[in-house]
């Protein structure tokens, strides 16, 4: 399977592309789409959708991944990621690939196991799954890789439905229980 993850961003925009089986996984490709300071928001909204639509024609992933909207202090700066995410999810959908979003939180913990990591911890473990000791990432990149790599892990581990007793998990997961 195929997943292209997407850091969103007004002045860089970082995209990475996995693609997972069973046991392993694979860089395809990672970079970042660079919006220059002297065009309008609507030119720049422009090269990202024309951008991504390349990506998605050159590798065809099956699974779309998108970090949500980051509420910050600066709500200007808010309202531009939004927009840049809006036309991420659209380049997607053009193309009929199922999009999910994850939070910030939620890609550092499934990649790094703490909701709190830093980049550094975010990029350093992006490199130890991919296998990609010497290669050097901008963090607009490993973040884009880091949300594939979360999607690819959410869609490996198994949905539980949450039981209302022991009894009923049990009668749900007999696989699960170890006989004493």
């Amino acid at each position: 399977m195929i997943i292209l993850g997407v850091d969103p961003g007004t002045t860089i925009t970082g995209y990475g592309v996995i693609e997972f089986g069973k046991k392993n996984f694979k860089r395809l490709a990672n970079g970042c789409i660079q919006l220059s300071s002297n065009k309008l928001l609507p030119e720049k909204l422009e090269k990202i959708y024309d951008e991504l639509v390349k990506l998605i024609k050159i590798y065809k992933p099956d699974e779309f991944a998108i970090e949500t909207a980051f509420y910050g202090k600066n709500v200007q700066s808010a309202m531009k990621i939004g927009y840049a995410r809006g036309v991420s999810l659209l380049a997607a959908v053009h193309n009929k690939i199922p999009a999910s979003e994850y939070s910030p939180g939620e890609i550092k913990k499934a990649v790094v196991g703490r909701g709190s990591a830093s980049k550094e911890q975010v990029g350093y473990m992006v490199k130890a799954i991919l296998n990609l000791k010497r290669v050097k990432f901008k963090s607009d990149e490993s973040d884009a890789l880091a949300i594939a790599l979360c999607h690819a892990f959410r869609m490996k581990a198994p949905s539980f439905k949450k039981s209302k007793s022991w009894k009923e998990f049990i009668m749900a997961n007999p696989e699960r229980v170890v006989n004493l």
